[in-house]
């Protein structure tokens, strides 16, 4: 703190009611308070533009920790008032919602865009990240007794798939009508329209249907036991996803 020796009290007489330089000596005044052991005037912190609070005083350290959260705040203000600002432009009619409902607006708005792609995508055969085996029956149009059976099988990809495939449905004595098959990102995804060989009137549809769709499970087996002894760094945590084949007169699940 700034402070004034008593023996320099002398530089002070001779001036209009003791002002010199800037400083007023006034016995009424609490401008100026005596230091008792070093008989010095010393000036209090509120002369230096130092405050204080109801604990004592506030140094500057502390003041300049105060500024400098204030000053994050008001950037952190300004950049949600920005993501806000280009939410309102995004989302149609959104101009005068509050935050509130401009949130609510923007999340229904993506669940839309998101309904919208799984429509748009259903004609495609794009793998999905997660394991997955689908058998569904088609009714038979023709009442020829021949039924239609139409499986998926999506999985990482991997060469002897396809050997694989064609081995089971072999085994199940499946003539295959239709096939499609894509990859992506080291996925990839086989659909397959079939029917059985030889007299499919006999046939019990529903329990047919779950061999073929047993059969397919073995072929994830496979794969599953096959990457478990690869570095795991070659691949990446995918979910398994086997779903009940779908008919139009029933369905079974596997437990």
């Amino acid at each position: 703190m700034s402070s004034v020796p008593a023996g320099e009290l002398g530089l002070f007489r001779g001036f209009p009611n003791g002002l010199v330089s800037g400083f007023r000596l006034d016995s009424s005044s609490s401008s100026f308070g005596m230091d008792g052991e070093r008989r010095e005037f010393v000036v209090p912190p509120s002369r230096l533009g130092v405050k204080k609070d109801g604990r004592g005083i506030v140094d500057v350290k502390t003041a300049m920790a105060l500024k400098s959260h204030s000053e994050a705040e008001r950037r952190r203000r300004e950049r949600i008032n920005g993501h806000l600002a280009v939410l309102r432009r995004m989302v149609p009619c959104a101009s005068k919602l509050d935050k509130a409902a401009l949130l609510a607006q923007v999340i229904n708005h993506v669940k839309k865009l998101k309904n919208n792609a799984a429509e748009n995508s259903k004609g495609y055969t794009i793998p999905s990240d997660a394991d997955e085996v689908r058998v569904e029956i088609e009714r038979d149009a023709t009442n020829t007794g021949i039924f239609i059976i139409k499986a998926s099988i999506c999985c990482e990809d991997r060469p002897d798939i396809i050997a694989d495939l064609i081995q089971t449905l072999q085994s199940l004595h499946l003539k295959i009508i239709k096939g499609e098959i894509s990859t992506l990102n080291g996925r990839v995804k086989n659909v397959l329209v079939m029917t059985p060989e030889g007299n499919s009137g006999i046939v019990d549809r529903h329990l047919f249907a779950t061999s073929v769709h047993q059969g397919l499970e073995s072929i994830l087996d496979k794969a599953n036991s096959q990457v478990g002894h690869l570095p795991r760094s070659l691949f990446s945590n995918k979910r398994r996803r086997i779903p009940p084949f779908d008919s139009s007169t029933s369905s079974s699940s596997r437990n």
